[in-house]
């Protein structure tokens, strides 16, 4: 009989509602090596493009053999609506039904954060079936609320989440997080060494290699003849984008290098009236793309940007999708980052500059601008190979695997 893992998200998606991501990819790969697999996420959260529709609590959706299953939740369309904050505890109340909805009984439930609330829902199931607990931290709460949020350590919501994430460590049987160095935060909160597992977010191969042309009017966007210096995927707080602009002022009087910035969310509106207020001609926006068609718009990047703020959270590492997706797109990659284990440069795939230093990104721009197309192409090979040997999701769902069933097997 087949083992069955049950991966708690609230902020899941599949490619047709949001970003996809981690769970989504690891479900469809687990559920490939014979594993039943239930994502079980939120119908209604700020990073969904497009909500499913649901018609009752729980909407089961069969797809590529596994099951997502949609919680059906209040609306709120921001980040900071006090909806929001509302649904960290409804979730987990409400994912207690599915102990009779769901045939297939867990052998492991994963709980992964945010929200971590959430894990308080997934301890109670785990303990009604007898499964195995994994907890995961992708995001570090509350450390995230207090060194980034600038909540106080002694509020009294602070301090809550705190004791729910020393609970997650201490009572979990395995915790695994995509930040590399976190175990350094894990430690100081009471986790042993060998409860620990490093594994990182990941790209599709399958995805990659199914990428769709580009459509007309956003290719039409693209300036042609230049230098491109490009990013996709979220434009928020922690991206960091500001400084990229600044960067785009130093080299407005190059008019072979151009910026442009694929993607939405809450910084946009601000970075473009930036862009205007600066009167730069060479930055250019465009709006959200489908997922299959980002790998297409790499190839008209010359340069890859992923910028962070300067901020002491990322001596714990980092765990952004699109580092995979930019290392496998085959393209250098500049990295504009002051935080631990540094992928790119780790990978040689590119060039890394201090995180919020428009100076220095501009110098690297130009730096790959002059460099010779060989050096350019040698950086993006080293990223390619990379991310085939360690960030290619078939391989990462043998390593998740092998943590959430250890005891079982």
């Amino acid at each position: 009989m087949s083992k069955t893992v049950w991966i708690i998200n609230q902020y899941a998606s599949t490619p047709e509602n949001g970003y996809a991501g981690r769970h989504y990819y690891l479900g469809k790969e687990l559920a490939r090596l014979g594993y039943k697999v239930y994502l079980i996420t939120s119908a209604a959260h700020h990073l969904l493009r497009r909500k499913p529709v649901v018609t009752s609590a729980f909407t089961f959706d069969e797809r590529e053999g596994f099951t997502v299953v949609w919680v059906r939740m209040p609306e709120y369309s921001e980040a900071h609506s006090k909806i929001r904050a509302f649904s960290w505890f409804l979730f987990p109340w409400r994912i207690r039904a599915l102990r009779r909805l769901i045939k297939d009984v867990p052998d492991a439930v994963v709980c992964s954060s945010p929200s971590l609330i959430a894990y308080l829902g997934a301890q109670w199931l785990a303990k009604k079936f007898h499964a195995r607990l994994i907890f995961e931290e992708r995001d570090i709460w509350p450390m995230t609320l207090t060194e980034i949020g600038s909540y106080s350590s002694g509020h009294p919501f602070i301090r809550f989440m705190q004791w729910v994430e020393d609970r997650a460590y201490r009572d979990s049987d395995h915790v695994i997080s995509n930040l590399k160095n976190v175990y350094e935060h894990m430690e100081q909160r009471g986790v042993s060494k060998g409860k620990f597992t490093w594994v990182p977010n990941g790209f599709s191969l399958e995805e990659a290699s199914e990428r769709a042309p580009l459509g007309s009017e956003c290719a039409a966007r693209l300036p042609q003849g230049k230098f491109i210096v490009g990013y996709t995927g979220t434009m928020g707080v922690a991206n960091a984008l500001g400084t990229l602009i600044e960067a785009a002022e130093y080299l407005r009087s190059i008019s072979d290098i151009a910026f442009v910035l694929v993607g939405g969310g809450k910084e946009k509106e601000r970075l473009y009236r930036e862009v205007e207020a600066r009167q730069l001609t060479n930055v250019h926006f465009i709006d959200p793309i489908p997922k299959l068609e980002v790998y297409s718009m790499m190839e008209h990047f010359d340069v890859c940007f992923i910028g962070w703020l300067d901020d002491p959270l990322y001596r714990f590492g980092i765990g952004a999708n699109k580092i995979p997706e930019y290392l496998y797109s085959g393209k250098p990659i500049l990295h504009a980052y002051s935080g631990a284990s540094d992928p790119v440069a780790q990978a040689q795939a590119g060039l890394s500059v201090p995180a919020e230093d428009a100076r220095a990104i501009a110098d690297a721009v130009l730096e790959l601008y002059h460099m010779s197309p060989d050096q350019r192409e040698k950086f993006g090979n080293n990223g390619r190979n990379v991310a085939l040997e360690e960030y290619e999701y078939r391989q990462l769902a043998l390593e998740f695997r092998d943590v959430i069933f250890r005891e079982a097997d």
